[in-house]
């Protein structure tokens, strides 16, 4: 059994994440809500606190990433900003700082999405930011310390979301929860690394 942190646990994307991981001690964190710890993962301070609270641990799942919606042409710095510093900043500093505090042979899975291989309008910092986090999760594989595995996974709309997002993706055929659960426990409980887990129909 391995003790999992796993950030975004009350969202849909936690909770498919959450079937995967059903052997192992998960300690859940996020922003608020009724979770074991509270992470901003905006902010290094905030997530070397996470690491330092929650001590031993052998496995990082983080599946969330604020990213801001809007035409290209009317995208102001800012919420390019935004994006950047959640989806693609935050998650790379989940592992920069975390792999200073991570077990040995220890890994961290990441999130990204379907929209950097199959964009739909509105969505441009999303897919940039998720292209950036499957290219990070493929590089940064050959340089991490003590045996430490990182895989993203890169699945489409859930089906358990289909009414929320179902409108803006047409032509897309949801999966259910379970089926992307699959993918993070393949990360958190095989072998592999420097992988992007696509899941799609």
């Amino acid at each position: 059994m391995k003790t999992v942190i796993l950030i975004g646990a009350l969202g849909k994307m936690g909770q498919a994440a959450l079937s995967g991981l059903g052997k192992h001690k998960v300690i859940t964190a996020g922003r608020s809500g009724n979770v074991d710890h509270i992470v901003d993962i905006t902010s290094e301070e905030s997530i070397r606190n996470l690491y330092k609270d929650v001590g031993h641990f052998d496995a990082v799942v983080n599946t969330v990433g604020v990213c801001e919606y809007a035409e290209f042409t009317e995208m102001t710095e800012a919420q390019w900003m935004s994006t950047v510093m959640s989806k693609m900043m935050g998650q790379i500093n989940l592992v920069r700082i975390g792999q200073e505090y991570i077990a040995d042979n220890g890994s961290f899975t990441l999130i990204s999405g379907i929209l950097n291989v199959k964009p739909i309008p509105y969505a441009i910092a999303d897919a940039t930011t998720s292209g950036a986090i499957d290219t990070f999760a493929k590089v940064v594989a050959y340089e991490l310390p003590r045996g430490i595995r990182i895989n993203s996974i890169n699945p489409t709309v859930l089906t358990e979301a289909w009414d929320v997002y179902g409108e803006m993706m047409p032509g897309f055929e949801p999966v259910p929860s379970k089926l992307v659960g699959k993918a993070f426990e393949r990360s958190v409980d095989g072998f592999i690394t420097g992988q992007v887990l696509f899941v799609d129909a």
